[in-house]
């Protein structure tokens, strides 16, 4: 909804006290300090790294820490009354007037839609500003790579470059729900990259992350952001359009919104319950529309969640199958999520491990930077033995989103090539705090079982072992030798000899 004209503001300097319309407001002092600065200088472009050096003074500070502080301001005063500078810094606005028009608004995609704006160059040094722009257009084109993204092009994007906006408004013109911001900063010889992620219609922040590093090393720390972030927004959107949907009424669902509504279930381990509520919601999407990849590809990755907890058996699993087929069938699928659920799925219980890694290494091209392709390639490698390949994979995923919320699942894959090289140890210790960060997974509850047997820790194999019987009450070591996807004789010779060893029965 677009703000009608800025209200009227009176700042009590001496009692640093401020009121909106006549009414006292509740403000923080760094807001008050900020608002007083750029109420001094209204009429003009005030710069972030101004802003910075006046607000707070020499304290060094991040940029997101005025990010922060400007948005609560257009709460209290209103989004208009503030514009943005893209590239640049900020506006007050208070004397503008409202448009005869509101800009016409762009139909949104049917799939999360962003725009990454020019960032503000706040070394002090203009020369800069092609490095800068040079940062900006990389992680465009990064962004881009993700299939399930609609990021719009930095030629359109660059024209905002020094213009006073009002995110809403680029949002609607842009027909984007997301924006990209961000700065850059030196210190001597460091630079620090900051960047966040707002919600175009209400300003909410999302994400933000800083970079920093030696400016002698500028093009790895550039190479390094854009990967990060390419990794890092992609599940803070989807979490977003997540929340966005569960405020909707269930009367406007779409094959879309019920994906929307699935896809936190299916990118983590859900318990049966979850399980079964999400394959419905995807039911309903694919009745809806038959092609839709999305869907097929998250009933894909739903059935591997669950199979990691061992809620539903391989036999429940392998009914997504024939859905994995049909994305891997279609040669002009760009969805790289889509091909990397397909691709997993056949290497985890299709027994196709050769085959998935084909499909994984197509979502590998298409997106680089993803946690859950670069995880799914790291489990798939380690079925087939190939140890060094697999630990690249799941090192890469781990730095790119040290918090994504799957990590557990990257530690434990870690677990078992630690096993695989014989550091007995080192394997305990990461299935411990794989277990910590994802309980419950079948795989890590396994390592532990047979590398507590492998080094004369009997008693704690068997505590393991009881846990691991309570999450598949049915196990046997026939049942667990014919589904498992692991491929290395001498792993699937110790884990019967383990299974044995702790009372499960043959």
């Amino acid at each position: 909804m677009i703000d009608p004209v800025p209200p009227n503001i009176e700042l009590l300097r001496d009692l640093r006290r401020l009121k909106v319309d006549g009414s006292d407001q509740v403000i923080g002092a760094r807001a008050f300090d900020v608002l007083a600065y750029l109420h001094s200088n209204e009429g003009r472009v005030v710069t972030k790294a101004e802003l910075l050096e006046n607000v707070w003074a020499d304290l060094n500070v991040e940029e997101s820490n005025l990010t922060v502080q400007i948005a609560a301001l257009r709460k209290l005063i209103g989004a208009r009354a503030i514009a943005t500078v893209p590239g640049v810094g900020y506006q007050l606005t208070l004397s503008a007037k409202a448009p005869a028009e509101p800009p016409k608004a762009l139909p949104l995609p049917d799939k999360p839609s962003l725009a990454v704006l020019p960032f503000a160059n706040l070394t002090g040094d203009a020369g800069k500003d092609y490095l800068v722009d040079g940062i900006v257009s990389d992680l465009i084109s990064a962004l881009s790579c993700i299939g399930a993204f609609f990021v719009i092009a930095a030629s359109s994007t660059f024209t905002l470059k020094g213009k006073a906006i009002d995110l809403a408004d680029v949002g609607r013109q842009l027909g984007v729900r997301y924006i990209v911001e961000g700065g850059i900063q030196q210190a001597g010889e460091s630079l620090r990259i900051n960047i966040q992620l707002v919600e175009a219609e209400t300003g909410h922040l999302i994400w933000s992350q800083r970079f920093s590093g030696p400016l002698a090393e500028i093009f790895e720390l550039q190479d390094n952001m854009v990967a990060a972030t390419a990794s890092a927004i992609e599940p803070s959107i989807l979490t977003a359009e997540a929340l966005r949907t569960d405020r909707k009424p269930t009367t406007s669902l779409t094959a879309y919104d019920l994906c929307v509504r699935a896809t936190p279930v299916a990118n983590g381990a859900p318990g049966a319950a979850a399980f079964h509520a999400a394959r419905e919601q995807l039911r309903q999407a694919l009745d809806l529309d038959p092609h839709y990849v999305r869907a097929k590809g998250l009933m894909c990755a739903l059935h591997i969640g669950a199979l990691s907890t061992r809620a539903i058996t391989f036999a429940e699993a392998r009914s997504c199958l024939p859905l994995a087929e049909e994305i891997l069938a279609d040669a002009r699928i760009g969805d790289p999520q889509a091909l990397c659920d397909a691709g997993f799925a056949l290497a985890f219980f299709g027994g196709q491990q050769h085959r998935g890694l084909t499909a994984l290494r197509r979502a590998l091209a298409l997106n680089p930077n993803s946690f859950m392709v670069l995880m799914s390639s790291g489990w798939a490698h380690s079925y087939l033995g190939e140890v060094d390949t697999a630990e690249e994979h799941f090192l890469r995923a781990m730095r790119l989103n040290p918090i994504d919320p799957n990590i557990g699942l990257a530690r434990s894959g870690l677990a078992n090539l630690m096993y695989l090289r014989g550091d007995y140890e080192a394997a305990i210790l990461m299935s411990e705090r794989a277990l910590t960060e994802a309980p419950g997974l079948y795989g890590t509850l396994m390592t532990l079982v047979v590398t507590c047997w492998k080094t004369g820790r009997i008693a704690e194999a068997r505590r393991y072992a009881e846990t691991f019987r309570a999450l598949v009450p049915e196990l046997t070591i026939s049942w667990h030798l014919q589904d498992t996807p692991d491929r290395v004789a001498t792993w699937r010779q110790d884990v019967e000899d383990a299974f044995r060893a702790v009372g499960i029965p043959e």
